[in-house]
């Protein structure tokens, strides 16, 4: 059948393509061979199914957990004998997961989008082959092709995934709690899984091979959270480099070594989330005309376009952050620019969030980045401490910190660890979007109290003008 667009790939990057190029009045038909572990086809792609969604999930209930055994207390409430249950845990995240799925289903189905559950490939001509789950073959074709077949974990050959040493999709599916749970990579997802069962029971052990805790982030927002993850019981162990790993009956066992020395850790459990790598597996016939570079990524320009004629890609197989929401964006842009619309991404102001306690988040530079920039700047920041709304939520750790260049006043980053950080930072991104000085955020009126009021005193105090602060 001839379309005007196939999308290869219906998780975060490749579903939104097909929807906004099917608003855009063109025949569109999406490709995914996702299956979950029950065998079950779905769409979503990793995102939904093993990956942002449920592991949100499971920090919920987690954190939930931690506020009724630990900080209900101070409010007057009080409970005792609390018992948790992580199958109804589990059976709350798969059923959040199969709402999500299927509420894109119903998206596509929608917007007119074919869905097709199976394998996609690319032939030369823009011609696509498609490989039912049940091995049936069709060939389409279409004038745009893109390609959204996203990203897998990354498997370490003296680590390989199997027994007790799992990927980030097997540390969401646990059923019982680990008593010692050991963590390769202080990364996103390391700190996330390490902070769900860090709350349910486990000790937890994480072996970061760099000696810079979240090297990713600004140093002053990492330090701050370091401090507050050593004291819920997260033994995180820097320049920490794992040799071997080794899966038996009971546990396994870490070889690694670092400034002491080497060591041998015995641990139930193994999670291995060294970061990923682009799934272009099979995806590629002969004579395609598509690049990809020296790490496995498929080759773009600023515009998603590849170096093959009328054929894009998306997401987590190219260049940039690995973030659904970037690929989300992309894939817009990609639908629109197929049907002769304006499509652009600014790739400056696209925001970060970990989903730890205290919360992470930033967009724009780190003050380490605009130091070596050479760029004169100045820094604001604000405690949540002094934060009305902070104390009344019994949450005042971490601050919000704004990085503004000295000559212009143009906001070059922010930087929030507290409480929700990742809902605070759209402020931000936005304020980015429109390239604001810090002065268009100080004379902005926020609501009194509210936990953005601390972007704007962080905004004061880039100018020493800070009315709740003490330090400004």
């Amino acid at each position: 059948m001839d379309y005007d667009l196939i999308v290869i790939g219906g998780g975060p990057a490749g579903y939104p393509a097909a929807i906004r190029a099917a608003q855009n009045k063109l025949k569109v038909a999406v490709i995914d061979e996702w299956k979950n572990k029950d065998g079950t086809a779905v769409f979503g792609g990793t995102c939904t199914n093993a990956g942002c969604i449920p592991s949100k999930a499971l920090l919920e209930s987690s954190e939930l957990l931690h506020k009724t055994r630990d900080e209900l207390g101070v409010h007057g409430i009080k409970v005792s004998g609390v018992e948790f249950d992580v199958g109804q845990m589990q059976k709350r995240k798969t059923g959040i997961v199969k709402a999500s799925t299927g509420g894109i289903a119903l998206l596509l189905k929608s917007a007119g989008v074919t869905a097709l559950q199976g394998h996609g490939k690319l032939l030369s001509g823009r011609k696509v082959e498609y490989t039912a789950h049940d091995g049936k073959k069709e060939t389409h074709s279409a004038k745009h092709v893109v390609l959204a077949s996203g990203s897998i974990p990354t498997e370490i050959k003296s680590m390989p995934f199997g027994g007790n040493i799992i990927d980030s999709w097997g540390a969401l599916d646990l059923d019982a709690v680990p008593k010692k749970l050991g963590v390769v990579g202080a990364g996103v997802i390391g700190l996330e899984l390490g902070s769900v069962w860090r709350r349910l029971g486990s000790e937890v052990v994480v072996l970061e091979a760099l000696d810079t805790f979240l090297a990713v982030a600004d140093q002053g927002v990492a330090k701050e959270a370091a401090r507050h993850f050593k004291k819920q019981g997260l033994d995180i162990r820097l320049g920490a480099k794992v040799s071997a790993a080794k899966s038996t009956p009971s546990g396994v066992e870490v070889s690694y070594s670092d400034a002491s020395g080497s060591s041998t850790l015995n641990v139930d459990k193994l999670i291995v989330c060294v970061g990923r790598r682009p799934f272009t597996t099979e995806l590629l016939g002969e004579g395609t005309g598509v690049q990809l570079d020296e790490r496995g990524f498929i080759k773009v320009d600023d515009h998603c376009k590849t170096t093959a004629e009328n054929v894009w890609a998306v997401g987590d197989c190219v260049r940039g952050p690995m973030l659904a929401h970037k690929g989300k964006d992309e894939g817009v842009m990609v639908g629109d620019l197929i049907a002769g619309k304006y499509g652009h991404i600014n790739y400056d102001a696209i925001p970060s969030v970990i989903y730890t306690h205290p919360e992470i988040a930033w967009v724009g530079k780190t003050e380490e980045q605009v130091k070596a920039s050479g760029r004169a700047y100045k820094v604001g920041q604000f405690p949540f401490a002094a934060s009305g709304r902070a104390r009344a939520m019994e949450s005042t750790a971490g601050f919000v910190k704004l990085i503004a260049a000295q000559d212009d006043d143009e906001i070059l980053g922010v930087h929030i660890v507290g409480p929700l950080a990742g809902e605070l930072i759209a402020e931000a991104v936005l304020a980015m979007e429109y390239s604001a000085s810090s002065e268009d955020l100080q004379r902005t009126i926020h609501a009194h109290p509210t936990l953005s009021e601390a972007l704007h005193e962080a905004a004061l105090a880039a100018d020493k003008r800070a009315i709740d602060n003490v330090n400004r």
